[in-house]
């Protein structure tokens, strides 16, 4: 791919960015205004739609209290991992 490819190439991947952000402003703003319909409700039908909006419980091991407390064994279980970050500029 020459320079002049590659720089097309990114300004597309931008112009893809900005539309996709936009679309998520929207996306979420219209998620909003169904929630804010469904007030407490859990569940509400709209015509052939069932939405669901339900409480989700989950349970994780809080790290920050666990190195505080126990740092030696935390540290027996840390594991480092290496990821490559991709960022246009």
């Amino acid at each position: 791919m020459s320079i002049k490819e590659l720089e097309s190439t990114v300004h597309e991947l931008q112009e893809l960015r900005r539309i996709k952000e936009e679309l998520k402003s929207e996306i979420t703003g219209l998620e909003d205004a169904i929630k804010s319909e469904m007030g407490d409700r859990e569940q509400i039908t709209a015509g052939a739609y069932r939405i669901d909006w339900k409480a989700v419980v989950t349970t994780r091991i809080d790290t920050t209290a666990l190195k505080k407390a126990l740092p030696k064994i935390a540290d027996r279980f840390m594991k480092q991992t290496t990821t490559r970050c991709f960022c246009v500029r």
